[in-house]
């Protein structure tokens, strides 16, 4: 299965001679549990440090060893740092995909295989680079049963020999990737050196794909999103973390119980924290809401699968009115799908989550600075608004590099909401749990423990009144769930506010949410360079809607809602919200593949429907 659709055309003359400089994609087409983890992570990191742009995406089945696997380092001058659609240069190590691999490719492209495979003989358009793995690495590792793991290294030589890549970077990318173990690190050197000197003697260069230093990455760091969440949420005051294993949203857990252990233990040597594995979602959402009514700041991380599982006890949190944090890092459903792709389908399930009349509040970030912001973001707001927020991030960012400027220490300060004390109960008396004192919607809590008669010690999931007295009347009923809703209304002037980009006098807008973000930059330029086509763009950051957002839509002709599900969820909501006159206006650019989404395909998509 290769991981393009690109069909290749005629060649209009074989190979073209035009230079190409920091501009390309690579994919490593390898098998699953062979080590090359390390290697596309040293080639990856050496472009970055040679000063150059750079994005890895990981495609790997979610089976066991043994299965095909790619991984997409691209490099861009500009910046440019979402997926590209086409391959420019292929190193294919996997015999059962090295065919599809290379008959996908476009004209002018590159081809590095194990000489084994001969697959120059497929095709006249592209260049071949054929290198004989097994025998290289043999003089290299004495220990047969690690050259399948160092053969890997061999290929980052050459590539880095081909696309004049610093010999020197890679070999300070690779002491950082074995940084404890310097055994392993000369033994990958040297198979890098031997890859590096094996092409330099014996391979003539016959593609245009160069890279060559630039200063666009001095200062910037490489990280995955749930590594940024996890030190987000670290950083928001989280002292209870919930959680049953599941992909993609492990990895975020677990590099949150590293950072916790180094940074939250007591002077006493003591946790000042707890992270639980629970039997399953259901058991790990239940702890999140016994801890957030106790007064922790409490989450969870999942994915679709999860989401599906806690929704009675979602529903729970919001009639009890009990904060928490959920990550969704979503991937491919319905069922258990494609658990190792990306996707956004879980937006409806996730805006009404519960029976009954639900609405959720959920935050989008775009990229590994937003999941470290939005971290405390999400806490702030579930206290304050005494409820579940969730955090929609995706496999793509959550679990793939991405370049970032490094983050900023936060200052917004911990906000608890309408928490009082047992000074404030001995002032006012007494108060009545879901009252709306302030025309908010929002009523006012104690926590368990606070010492005095009127603090609450009891909370109550089936009908009760303001005073959280049990009650099965109509009117108490009604009123407790028209404050709700006023209280998620108050909530629309408090979520992040949209990121809006305005183009010259654009009668189109685009609007987008989550990863879609970084083809939709790239797309906008493309069609105002190659179409004429001026773009206004609105990058959603939060449901309940602002009002800057039914402002956007109101101002342009047509909106174009790009997203990376097949039913239009986005969409869907946003017609929920608007009035009936402007829903009219909204169009759909559904991505569906599980890959993440490419400016080129935005691009074709929009173009077409504006007949273009």
């Amino acid at each position: 299965m290769a991981t393009t659709d690109i069909t290749p055309r005629e060649s209009a003359g074989g190979v073209g001679h035009k230079r190409i400089v920091n501009d390309m994609s690579i994919q490593v087409a390898t098998v699953n549990g062979s080590g090359s983890q390390s290697s596309n992570t040293v080639l990856l990191r050496s472009i970055f440090q040679m000063g150059v742009p750079v994005s890895g995406k990981n495609m790997f089945p979610s089976n066991i060893a043994g299965l095909p696997t790619w991984y997409t380092i691209r490099a861009n001058k500009n910046g440019y740092i979402g997926r590209k659609k086409e391959i420019d240069f292929l190193v294919a190590m996997n015999s059962e995909t090295a065919v599809e691999d290379t008959m996908s490719l476009a004209p002018g492209a590159s081809v590095l295989y194990d000489e084994p495979l001969k697959l120059d003989k497929l095709r006249a358009d592209v260049a071949f680079y054929a290198v004989p793995y097994d025998k290289i690495v043999a003089a290299v590792c004495p220990e047969a049963k690690l050259r399948k793991l160092v053969k890997n290294m061999v290929y980052v030589g050459v590539v880095a020999n081909l696309l004049e890549i610093e010999m020197g970077e890679v070999e300070k990318a690779i002491r950082k990737q074995f940084a404890k173990k310097v055994k392993a690190a000369n033994l990958n050197l040297a198979a890098a050196q031997a890859g590096f000197d094996y092409a330099k003697a014996n391979l003539k260069k016959g593609d245009v794909y160069h890279i060559e230093r630039m200063n666009a990455t001095a200062g910037k760091i490489i990280i995955d999103g749930n590594s940024a969440a996890a030190l987000g949420c670290m950083f928001a005051g989280c002292t209870v973390v919930t959680w049953y294993p599941i992909t993609p949203s492990s990895s975020l857990v677990e590099t949150m119980i590293e950072y916790m252990k180094e940074y939250r233990i007591g002077p006493d040597g003591k946790a000042t924290f707890a992270i639980v594995q629970a039997e399953d979602e259901l058991a790990a959402i239940g702890m999140v809401i016994g801890a957030g009514w106790a007064g922790a700041r409490s989450m969870t991380a999942t994915a679709g699968p999860g989401i599906s599982l806690m929704a009675e006890f979602a529903g729970l949190a919001y009639y009890v009115e009990v904060p928490g944090v959920i990550w969704d890092i979503q991937r491919v459903g319905p069922s258990t799908g494609l658990p190792t792709r990306t996707s956004q389908g879980d937006i409806l399930s996730t805006a009404f989550l519960s029976h009954g009349d639900t609405k959720n509040i959920m935050l989008f970030p775009c990229s590994v600075t937003e999941c470290f912001t939005m971290a405390p973001d999400a806490f702030n707001l579930a206290e304050q608004f005494q409820t579940l927020v969730f955090v929609m991030s995706d496999l793509d960012l959550g679990m793939n590099n991405w370049m970032s400027d490094p983050f900023e220490y936060p200052t917004t300060p911990i906000n608890r909401g309408k928490v009082l004390g047992k000074e404030d109960l001995d002032r006012l008396g007494g108060f009545a749990r879901y009252k709306d004192v302030d025309g908010d919607g929002i009523g006012y809590r104690t926590l368990p423990g606070t010492v005095h008669p009127a603090a609450a010690y009891f909370a109550r999931g089936s009908g009760h009144n303001e005073k959280a007295q049990y009650s099965e009347r109509a009117d108490d009923f009604e009123n407790n769930m028209e404050r709700l809703n006023r209280k998620f209304e108050t909530a629309r002037s408090f979520v992040p506010r949209p990121e809006i980009t305005k183009g010259k006098n654009a009668k189109i807008g685009i609007m987008a949410y989550g990863t879609s973000h970084w083809g939709i930059t790239e797309s906008r330029d493309q069609l105002r360079e190659e179409y004429a086509i001026e773009t206004d763009y609105l990058r959603l950051r939060a449901y309940p809607f602002t009002r800057e957002v039914h402002e956007f839509i109101d101002q342009h002709e047509r909106i174009y809602l790009v997203e990376q599900n097949r039913d239009a969820q986005m969409l869907t909501l946003l017609k929920l919200d608007l009035k009936p006159e402007l829903t009219t206006r909204l169009r759909s650019i559904a991505h569906i593949t599980g890959l993440p989404l490419d400016a080129r395909s935005i691009t074709d998509e929009l173009t077409s429907m504006e007949g273009k």
